[in-house]
């Protein structure tokens, strides 16, 4: 029997398809969050899991995951966030996207690439500025829109539009050599 690689910390994600998706792939413990319904009960329950263990945000790569992810941020700013590309949690058939679809090697990049404090790819360099985003286009270009979407996707962070990429970009202490490395490709 092969092992199972082993995930120390808490999964925070949506619903049991996805904990059986991650428990296939992974010895892990998960916490569900019963899809949208995210209430101060499970944050304080969060809070003590991050405390004790750890927690990894794992939402679904759409509007009720990024939902989540902003409420637990706000909460629990030291947690860990682990992102899927939306092409990565695509069903084969109908259905929404999801971390219950993707396949081991989409779920393993994205926990091996955990942004927060704990990180290891994370660096305390000082914080980006409105003229750091103008100069790599990611505001007030034509395309920025485009560039936007490839470097998120690139850093697999999630999308953020015009308004958030600073703050998403600070909060993941994204440093200047990483987007100069990643918009080298666009």
């Amino acid at each position: 029997m092969i092992e199972k690689p082993k995930i120390n910390e808490v999964i925070v994600v949506e619903g049991r398809d996805d904990t059986a998706n991650l428990k296939h792939y992974f010895d892990c413990d998960t916490y569900e969050t019963g899809g949208s319904s995210i209430d101060d009960r499970d944050l304080e329950r969060l809070k003590v899991l991050e405390e004790k263990r750890g927690i990894i945000v794992f939402t679904d790569p759409d509007f009720q995951g990024e939902r989540i992810r902003k409420i637990i941020m706000k909460a629990i700013p030291q947690a860990g966030h682990a992102f899927l590309n939306r092409d990565e949690a695509k069903p084969k058939g109908k259905g929404s996207l999801g971390v219950e679809h993707a396949n081991f090697a989409a779920l393993n990049q994205a926990l091996s690439e955990v942004f927060g404090e704990k990180s290891s790819l994370t660096d305390s360099s000082a914080d980006l500025t409105q003229t750091d985003l103008m100069r790599f286009g990611l505001i007030m270009a034509a395309d920025s829109r485009k560039r936007r979407e490839f470097l998120c996707e690139q850093l697999r962070i999630g999308y953020a539009n015009g308004k958030q990429i600073k703050k998403r970009l600070n909060m993941f202490k994204i440093t200047i050599e990483q987007i100069e490395k990643v918009m080298k490709n666009y």
